[in-house]
């Protein structure tokens, strides 16, 4: 029995998971995957099927493979950069193989969106020998995951259902199949030597795994593995969703035009491809990324010795980073058919005029939000950096994170100097401090983030004697993919009660010996700790407890004496709080007669006076800091 829901690709991809009997699901949220798990946690308890938020990927992934070790269906979900921290552990597996089923959703960000990477998944797949599909549409998501699970269980590998954000967040109308409960016949570990890597089983599995990438690459070159519309001498070869854009740019020209869409990309799919290009007497590339697909043809085309010219990446007719649309493939299309050979262009309106004709989107700074004690914190290391710095001469260096802390090297707070990956800011604290004796070194970073890959870098720290401060912004939650919890919260993905582990005791245990921890909501608390740390030499931390406003509401906001303010503007730019809002003038016109009577002290004052908008919370940093003691807190009548 079949229905029709409008779904999100990733809510495509959880149903096609849960259709397909998945009983383990582990992940670690990084948009734009995070919906998967997401999905799969609403249903878990219903359908039976053991769910949970992981530490970090590496983890999430070692879960699955012991379910799969014995017998279970596992899906791992994460981004394209978790994909890297759970290379370790996906490297060896890909020789030992799998008895169940794994699969792993690895979301990429072309653009990038919301990443510090534009990485391509599908030539991971091409470096690690795992299978990788790639759909274009939420039906197609859905259709590879049932595939995904089927392969993995045939060829006994793991494999990957690579997605864009796209494909990830676009929404469709999905045909899908009945959810019957996850099977309790699970056959269990079985002892083997298989499940045990050292080099001489290594030696003996690799020529099974490149036979089984023969395999899979005959399977890709059979349906619904790829398709062909068209019949045109111009071919195009695209998978994803430039596929999709290349059969819009091209509407109305069907008769010149072949396009071939592979969804399953790694093992190149040779035979398939081959017979497509015997017609075919140019041919386009079109993808996102890396030119993985056109160098697999040009492998191809030269080893079959065929006549085909190619236009891709690697002869400029498209650009090899950022986000594609049908305008830039419009654009690429006419610049191969400008070529000699090709007497007509799209006859598509000049995308150059098209973007002309839009009004340009507004530009929206980022920032942290209204009322975010990470705000508060960065204020107080700032306090501190001036004081040692007018007391001692010495400067500051502040290493962030990944997290909604990232923002705060945003104007005006500018406290983040350096953002590498998660975990990376306390290291490279260590790093600095090296080459920068005389100077502070302060390294930020979230409580998520912390347990993710934050404690070995802490471990380093003492073990070699890093005269560094670690500031931990303890915001109860992982604010930045959607508010999952995490080991320090006490609660799991499925909302069950569990011990919660405390951050400033793992510091401690680590060896760190000058660990406090301070509630956000005194500025002058957090100012002292700041210094109080930085003032310690070795390894010190602060543990700043406060909580995300985007998942608390607040009785509270902040108000300002109009009779008060002297119009500094002091609260609106040291902070940067979107909610201060410092305007030309105070939203007050006088009038002509008002205005000849006022001096031109109190117009400037008047110009200048901030205002407070309804996104305030009321954290009260602003009126902490206002000089005149114009700010003040108050309860919300409701």
């Amino acid at each position: 029995m079949t229905e029709k829901k409008l779904l999100m690709g990733n809510e495509a991809i959880a149903h096609g998971a849960m259709e397909a009997g998945v009983q383990v699901a582990t992940g670690y949220p990084g948009t734009p995957s995070t919906e998967v798990l997401e999905t799969v946690i609403r249903q878990a308890e219903k359908y039976g099927i053991y769910t949970e938020w992981s530490s970090n990927e590496k983890v999430a992934l070692e879960t699955a493979v012991g379910a799969a070790y014995s017998g279970a269906k596992a899906l791992v979900t994460m981004k394209q950069v978790g994909l890297n921290v759970a290379s370790d552990p996906l490297m060896s597996l890909t020789y030992i193989g799998v008895k169940g089923a794994l699969v792993l959703l690895v979301a990429d960000d072309p653009g990038p969106h919301s990443s510090q990477t534009e990485q391509d998944t599908r030539v991971f797949g091409h470096f690690a020998n795992i299978p990788v599909l790639d759909p274009a549409t939420p039906q197609e998501a859905h259709a590879l995951t049932l595939l995904a699970f089927e392969l993995s269980h045939e060829f006994e590998i793991p494999v990957i259902l690579r997605t864009t954000t796209r494909v990830s967040h676009g929404s469709g109308d999905v045909e899908v199949g009945e959810i019957k409960p996850a099977s309790k016949d699970i056959e269990g570990f079985v002892k083997d030597r298989r499940w045990t890597i050292f080099p001489r089983l290594t030696a003996e599995r690799h020529p099974w795994l490149e036979k089984v990438q023969e395999q899979v690459s005959e399977r890709f070159s059979e349906a619904p593995y790829y398709s062909v519309t068209g019949s045109g001498k111009i071919g195009i070869l695209a998978s994803g969703v430039s596929a999709l854009y290349a059969k819009e740019a091209v509407r109305g020209f069907e008769e010149h035009f072949t396009l071939f869409k592979a969804a399953g990309v790694y093992p190149f799919p040779e035979k398939a491809v081959s017979a497509f290009l015997k017609g075919i007497d140019r041919l386009i590339v079109i993808e996102e990324l890396d030119p993985y697909l056109e160098e697999e043809v040009l492998r191809l085309i030269g080893k079959e010795h065929l006549p085909t010219e190619v236009y891709g990446k690697k002869n400029g007719y498209f650009p090899f980073g950022g986000e594609y649309g049908v305008d830039l493939i419009i654009d690429g299309i006419n610049r191969v058919l400008e070529t000699p050979g090709e007497p007509f262009r799209l006859s598509h309106a000049s995308p150059a005029v098209l973007r002309g004709e839009l009004p340009p989107l507004p530009v929206r700074a980022p920032t942290l939000c209204a009322g975010c004690m990470h705000r508060t914190v960065f204020y107080a290391f700032k306090q501190a950096a001036k004081h040692f710095r007018k007391e001692k001469g010495q400067d500051t260096f502040f290493s962030g994170d990944i997290g909604c802390y990232t923002l705060g090297n945003a104007r005006p707070l500018n406290m983040v100097d350096t953002c590498l990956c998660m975990g990376a800011g306390v290291s490279l604290a260590g790093g600095l401090s090296r080459t920068n004796p005389d100077v502070g070194q302060v390294a930020f970073i979230g409580d998520s983030t912390f347990f993710h890959s934050g404690i070995p870098a802490v471990v380093n720290a003492v073990y070699n004697g890093a005269d560094i401060t670690l500031a931990v912004l303890d915001n109860r939650t992982t604010a930045m993919t959607g508010h999952q919890p995490h080991p320090g919260i006490g609660v799991t993905a499925l909302g069950r009660n569990s011990k919660a582990i405390d951050i400033a005791n793992v510091v401690k245990s680590c060896g760190v010996e000058a660990v406090r921890s301070v509630e956000v909501e005194s500025l002058a608390e957090c100012v002292e700790a700041a210094k109080e740390a930085m003032e310690f030499k070795g390894p010190s931390a602060v543990v700043f407890k406060g909580k995300c406003v985007g998942i608390t509401k607040s009785d509270k906001r902040c108000e300002i004496d109009p009779e008060l303010c002297t119009g500094c503007g002091l609260c609106a730019k040291e902070l940067g709080c979107p909610a201060l809002y410092l305007p030309a003038g105070n939203g007050k016109k006088p009038n002509s007669q008002e205005q000849d009577k006022q001096q031109p002290q109190q117009q400037e004052k008047q110009k200048q006076q901030p205002q407070i908008l309804d996104t305030c919370s009321g954290c009260g940093l602003c009126a902490g800091i206002c000089p005149s003691d114009a700010i003040k807190i108050v309860e919300m009548v409701r």
